[in-house]
């Protein structure tokens, strides 16, 4: 590994496509887990117990799943997107958004119901009494969001199955702690790992520092 050049190539992935891949779970987990939390509707009980599974999903298993997905053989194979860094994206993104979508609702189903009636009887809209409950909600809200990128950026399975590690293209910092270590450059490895751990500590100090500060 070329010093320091790969490593900044690295490094920039990693962000790239953990930091998408949160914005994507976000998109997706915030309405999805505002759905389940307010909504009122049939099968809700199944939905919300199927997104506690997810949130435990080993990624080794939704990296097969995406895998299969993508594979030339399989139904999105004409796409050509499997050992691409979008393909990570997608299986770091099917990690994220259970995290994102159960803590949302969680975070939701937490406020005192009598808010939203409260809401409703001085004249607010459905989308303006959602907005308020999220404005409530928001210090667990960052915490969801928190979780959600740090369950992608360390993770290596995924990664390293729809990505296939390879150099200048796919490899991530995780993928190439494995890398490193087989190779048997355990301080190339650990080097790598205290950089990951240094950019999970800043970015999450970060995210911290706006979710104190809600509370004043």
């Amino acid at each position: 590994m070329s010093f320091p050049y790969e490593i900044l190539q690295i490094t920039i992935l990693s962000l790239q496509i953990s930091a998408i891949a949160t914005g994507i779970s976000l998109l997706i987990g915030l309405p999805l887990g505002t759905l389940l939390a307010l909504g009122k509707f049939w099968g809700r009980s199944f939905f919300l117990s199927v997104v506690n599974t997810g949130m435990g999903l080993p990624p080794v298993v939704v990296g097969l799943f995406v895998a299969m997905m993508l594979w030339r053989s399989g139904p999105f194979g004409d796409m050509n997107l499997i050992y691409t860094p979008t393909a990570i994206i997608i299986a770091q993104t099917v990690i994220s958004a259970p995290v994102v979508i159960g803590l949302t609702a969680a975070a939701l189903q937490s406020l005192d119901p009598r808010l939203r009636l409260q809401l409703y009887g001085l004249g607010a809209s459905r989308w303006q009494m959602i907005w308020a409950l999220w404005r409530e909600a928001r210090l667990p809200l960052l915490a969801a969001l928190m979780a959600g990128f740090g369950s992608v950026i360390s993770e290596v399975g995924a990664s390293m199955m729809v990505g296939g590690n390879i150099r200048n293209q796919t490899r991530v910092l995780t993928t190439a702690i494995v890398l490193e270590t087989s190779k048997g450059n355990f301080e190339i490895a650990m080097a790598l790992g205290a950089l990951l751990l240094t950019i999970t500590f800043l970015v999450n100090w970060a995210l911290t520092w706006v979710q104190q500060r809600g509370e004043d």
